[in-house]
């Protein structure tokens, strides 16, 4: 199975300019805790969620209003291409300990997410139970 026929390919998607206030309030009214921010061309360029929200703004008594998402997000763009096998996908998150994915074209332009979720509703099996059980590994090693 692919990625993009699983994937979620609506997605709310913000630019780096748009103030934390304007994104918290979309993701309000559509009820969602995570979106990617994107460039111009639609390239992703990281994430921002409601918990970057609420520990880099809120935590830190910036104003929202005044704030851009680009001081807040998640500069990480961790993506699998819509053709890549849901096998990949379930790979990458386990490297990056990520349970979402931005999806690109060949051009590198997003054209939805695939979440953990969404493989545990496809798939419902062992292999997506270990996927989460790395992603949700939380170890710190000493050097």
């Amino acid at each position: 199975m692919q990625c993009h026929e699983i994937m979620k390919s609506e997605v709310e998607c913000f630019r780096e300019t748009d103030s934390i206030m304007e994104i918290a309030r979309r993701m309000r009214e559509v009820n969602i805790g995570f979106a990617p921010i994107t460039d111009r061309d639609g390239r992703p360029l990281g994430t921002i969620t409601d918990r970057d929200i609420a520990i880099r703004v809120c935590a830190e008594d910036r104003r929202a209003s005044r704030t851009p998402a680009s001081d807040v997000m998640s500069h990480e763009a961790v993506t699998c291409h819509a053709g890549d096998d849901v096998e990949r996908a379930e790979e990458v998150m386990s490297k990056h300990h990520k349970s979402r994915l931005m999806i690109v074209d060949g051009a590198g332009r997003l054209v939805g997410v695939l979440s953990l979720s969404d493989i545990f509703a496809e798939a419902a099996g062992e292999k997506a139970m270990e996927t989460f059980r790395r992603i949700a590994e939380r170890e710190v090693r000493m050097h």
